[in-house]
């Protein structure tokens, strides 16, 4: 035979989509997030998404065939290009965001074996790999519809933030991460389909709240909590990146613990740390963790007591 399939006991558990078609429901699950940065930011931020996504297929698809591997079909790679994109300022120069398409496929995907087999999620390493390099790049947010400050950022500096602005989006930030409402409108749709739930999303957001309002120095006021919660990429990356399959505890205590491990991470960032921001890195750092969490939140097998000792009658 020219192919080994895997066979193990089961139980099995089947699903009626396939992989392409769960990376396709979360392209149209991005898609207002994506549309209303095009309407904020104008065309450049479609020029970003495409570059990006370019970048990400283009470098898939000839990595494939160099090992005779064809695997750009799934669609992951647009999704990746597409999330990348989303977390990008949108006066980054194009060659840079090709680059950063380039970083997430080849160096955190490919080399590690493709799609389930990367260890951290290939659009955030993409952005953190862009923000160390090209910091200021990174960090600038001035363009033709905004000047000026973050809302987070203005919020750490102690100034005043206009809260609907923030939820509708029409303030400075990433291309995708400024409106909320676009986001939770895709989130609702990938909850109805089935493809994620509320475990990570939930417990994220929530230990976040708690960790914001006991340190954030402002008590648990309000104001201050939705503006920390609508403002940078918090539910973008609770609902689309946190939630990715491959990098996410396969447990379901696991998943609860993921999520409250990226809320300390991302509080202790903003808080205490120097920037503004914190969901990236919270994000990749919780990634790295999850071989440990699964570890330690993996169920007894039946008939077995926890360290491997099988019960006896």
């Amino acid at each position: 035979m020219s192919e080994l399939y895997k066979v193990s006991s089961n139980p099995h558990i089947r699903s009626r989509m396939a992989t392409n078609g769960v990376m396709l429901a979360v392209v149209v699950a991005l898609m207002p997030a994506a549309g209303f940065g095009i309407y904020n930011f104008g065309p450049r931020a479609l020029a970003v998404m495409m570059v990006t996504m370019g970048s990400t297929v283009l470098t898939e698809y000839f990595f494939g065939l160099y090992k005779n591997r064809l695997t750009v079909t799934d669609l992951s790679a647009v999704v990746t290009g597409l999330l990348l994109a989303l977390n990008l300022p949108v006066s980054i120069p194009l060659w840079m965001a090709a680059l950063g398409g380039i970083f997430a496929i080849l160096v955190v995907k490919m080399l590690f074996g493709g799609l389930g087999q990367n260890f951290m999620n290939p659009a955030l390493a993409g952005r953190c790999f862009l923000l160390i390099s090209f910091p200021t790049a990174m960090t600038a947010f001035d363009c033709d519809a905004y000047t000026g400050a973050t809302p987070l950022a203005a919020l750490k500096a102690g100034e005043s933030v206009r809260l609907l602005d923030m939820v509708t989006g029409h303030t400075a930030g990433t291309i995708g991460e400024t409106s909320v409402i676009a986001i939770v409108l895709g989130a609702c749709f990938l909850l109805l389909l089935g493809v994620i739930d509320l475990r990570i999303p939930g417990s994220y957001i929530v230990t976040f709240a708690l960790f914001a309002g006991i340190f954030g120095g402002h008590g648990f006021d309000p104001a201050y909590l939705a503006a920390q919660l609508s403002g940078g990429g918090l539910m973008l990356g609770a609902f689309f990146m946190a939630t990715d399959y491959v990098t996410r505890p396969i447990t379901i205590k696991g998943q609860y613990v993921f999520g409250i491990i990226l809320g300390l991470l991302t509080g202790i960032f903003r808080i205490f740390g120097p920037g503004a921001e914190g969901v990236s890195y919270a994000i990749i750092l919780g990634n790295l963790l999850v071989p440990l969490i699964e570890k330690y939140t993996m169920p007894t097998a039946f008939g077995h007591r926890k360290g491997g000792a099988r019960h006896e009658k």
